[in-house]
């Protein structure tokens, strides 16, 4: 059984999102989303997030299609040893981490890049841009 990682804060989910846990589903039969919990979110974001709790989204993801289990990490350290246990034969993350340090990817037997869809972003749409 092909195992597939994704991870990030989840805060909203809106169509890039959806897209993006759609192509990590679409490399194997187990996609596990590691998600910040709500003190790194607020941490790598500011004080105004997240806007869902670290269990509502959770929730929420557990109900998308192609995603088995939704784990939450507090720190670099704690989503380094998550992806080490998990061993995934596929990371994907965005294609704004190429070239830079990605945290537990030297755990993955391959690395997908999946390109950011333009105008969506959790940002964006709770600042009404």
């Amino acid at each position: 059984m092909k195992k597939v990682w994704v991870n990030g804060c989840f805060d909203v989910l809106h169509h890039a999102h959806f897209k993006l846990l759609e192509h990590a589903a679409s490399f194997g039969e187990l996609l596990i989303v590691g998600i910040d919990s709500d003190k790194r979110v607020k941490e790598l974001k500011g004080d105004d997030r997240p806007f869902h709790t670290q269990e509502e989204r959770k929730y929420n993801l557990e109900r998308v299609k192609g995603v088995k289990r939704v784990v939450i990490f507090d720190s670099p350290e704690m989503l380094e040893e998550l992806i080490k246990t998990f061993e995934p034969d596929v990371f994907v993350i965005g294609s704004d981490y190429k070239d830079k340090p990605i945290v537990g990817g030297q755990y993955a037997k391959s690395i997908v890049y999946f390109n950011r869809i333009e105008n969506f972003s959790t940002t964006k749409i709770l600042s009404n841009e």
